[in-house]
């Protein structure tokens, strides 16, 4: 399973160990993920997802998944965000 979040796409970033005696050697920076489940209320489902702290306080910050979804642009989306927000154009469209 990879260490992406289904969201905001912010994935793993490579820097350096560095010791008291400036040694340097590789290491990566995880995001912080969590298993949530997010409740989108215009396509009335709710949808499981493994999200970075970081995303999920954006999504609360603007006011639930549909309108976090609407709000940013489909190039800093993830794939499985991407096809939310193209489920909720549809849905709004038909509407």
């Amino acid at each position: 399973m990879s260490r992406i979040c289904e969201l905001t796409g912010k994935g793993r970033q490579v820097g350096h160990n560095v010791s008291h005696a400036n040694n340097k050697t590789k290491r990566t920076f995880l995001p912080n993920l969590q298993n949530v489940t997010l409740i989108s209320d215009k396509l009335g489902k709710s949808v499981k997802l493994r999200v970075s702290t970081h995303g999920l306080r954006s999504v609360e910050h603007v006011g639930g998944l549909d309108n976090w979804l609407t709000k940013t642009s489909e190039d800093k989306l993830g794939p499985t965000a991407r096809k939310l927000k193209r489920e909720l154009a549809k849905q709004q469209a038909a509407a």
